[in-house]
């Protein structure tokens, strides 16, 4: 019985040994990228680009709304005030 729970034990670790070292080698395979990988990688370049175009105009009229606001808000007090002597 002891015999045989140790032929099983060593046939299990190399069995993990060998499954360990066939993983290890794909990893560490790599191959060149496609021409559709690169035509991917360039239309998302490009769209990246086109969303942070989109994004800073987006953030320049939220800065020009926000400064009319103050302004707004600016010209009230000074009513207020004028109103209020």
């Amino acid at each position: 019985m002891n015999r045989s729970k140790n032929v099983l034990l060593t046939a299990l670790v190399a069995c993990a040994l060998t499954g360990a070292s066939a993983a290890s080698f794909a990893q560490t395979t790599t191959d060149a990228p496609t021409k559709a990988d690169q035509k991917a990688a360039k239309k998302q370049s490009k769209a990246d680009k086109e969303a942070d175009v989109a994004q800073a105009k987006a953030d320049k009229k939220k800065t020009e709304a926000q400064s009319k606001a103050n302004e707004a808000a600016a010209d009230a007090k000074v009513k207020n005030a004028k109103d209020a002597e």
